[in-house]
């Protein structure tokens, strides 16, 4: 019954998701907001509102190591499962996506958020710290994206207009954007979306703590792997979906958006609502394999000629089910 009430969890996190990014988007793109700034903050937030919600539900039922689970299972999954599954239906060119500078911050953001957790748990001041390092960095992708709109020539104005963090594809594609969708309907999606996020992440993390304690194993183990899996499965449809269409070739920027965010915006605001401990094993093992993960995009990201072809998804997919075993196992 745990595992039904945590997929319920589950599906009703992932659509009240999509209900409240596609409300929140439509609405700012109504009352006259750019897209870049709508791409900026309410779809970074509200793509990442599932985990949010988890980790700070988390944290205020006692359980923070599902939430510090939540985000760096989450993070190895993302590179290891979010880009390998695609890479095994269609080459990604990687090699076509020019992803260095964001790349390079990620690195860093997960080597200091790794010292971080060695320093002790991550309180309050840290999140403060997190959330500063997440103001310098969207700052500097908007100034980018605004520099990157006034070089254009004017028959390509609205198509930077539209363009996201780097790597993201066009918005209106990616979130189904309507320019004519009636003000009730968008007001519909926004209520769906503020009730079901809550509702969800009470359910799944209930379930979620059953399911740990049947099993005998930590609220960091479920984090882990079944909370972690379960809200990267959004990333890993669209990816997949993207490969299918033979347009994948901006998913490596996606996942790099994507972790930066987690480690940024979901710790730093979770540790607001109480100390986040770190246990034993993450300092031991499971921070590195984020890390290591990491380190493994390099080649995509700096070499020109190298894309995630067959060969490579095939060998990240079976690294993730490999690491997923010795979670397990402890």
């Amino acid at each position: 019954m745990e595992w039904l009430f945590a997929i319920l969890g589950l599906v009703i996190l992932l659509l009240a998701g999509d209900l409240m990014v596609r409300g929140a988007v439509n609405l700012s793109l109504r009352v006259g907001i750019t897209a870049l700034l709508v791409s900026l903050t309410i779809v970074a937030f509200g793509t990442s509102a599932p985990e949010l919600l988890i980790s700070v539900k988390a944290i205020m039922d006692d359980a923070p190591g599902l939430a510090l689970g939540n985000v760096v299972g989450s993070n190895t999954a993302n590179i290891l499962l979010v880009l390998g599954v695609p890479a095994l239906i269609s080459r990604l060119h990687t090699s076509a996506t020019d992803t260095r500078k964001s790349y390079v911050m990620m690195l860093l953001v997960s080597g200091g958020f790794i010292a971080m957790a060695f320093m002790g748990p991550i309180t309050w001041i840290d999140g403060l710290i997190l959330l500063a390092v997440l103001a310098l960095i969207l700052g500097d992708q908007a100034r980018d994206g605004l520099n990157h709109r006034r070089s254009q020539a004017a028959d390509a104005a609205e198509e930077a207009d539209r363009r996201v963090l780097e790597g993201l594809d066009d918005i209106q594609e990616i979130e189904g954007v309507d320019p004519g969708m009636p003000w009730w309907k968008i007001v519909v999606f926004l209520a769906l979306g503020l009730t079901g996020l809550p509702l969800g992440a009470d359910i799944l993390v209930d379930a979620s703590l059953v399911i740990a304690a049947n099993f005998g194993v930590s609220d960091a183990v479920i984090g882990l792997t079944l909370v972690a899996l379960g809200t990267s499965l959004p990333e890993l449809a669209t990816t997949v979906m993207a490969a299918i269409r033979r347009q994948a070739d901006v998913a490596l920027g996606n996942v790099i958006g994507s972790n930066l965010f987690n480690l940024l915006a979901i710790i730093g605001i979770a540790s607001l609502f109480g100390d986040i401990p770190v246990a034993g094993a993450f300092l031991s093992f499971d921070l590195w394999v984020m890390l290591g993960a990491s380190v493994l995009l390099a080649p995509f990201v700096f070499a020109k000629r190298l894309d995630l072809t067959r060969r490579w998804g095939t060998a990240l997919t079976l690294l993730y089910v490999v690491y997923i075993v010795m979670v397990v196992q402890g």
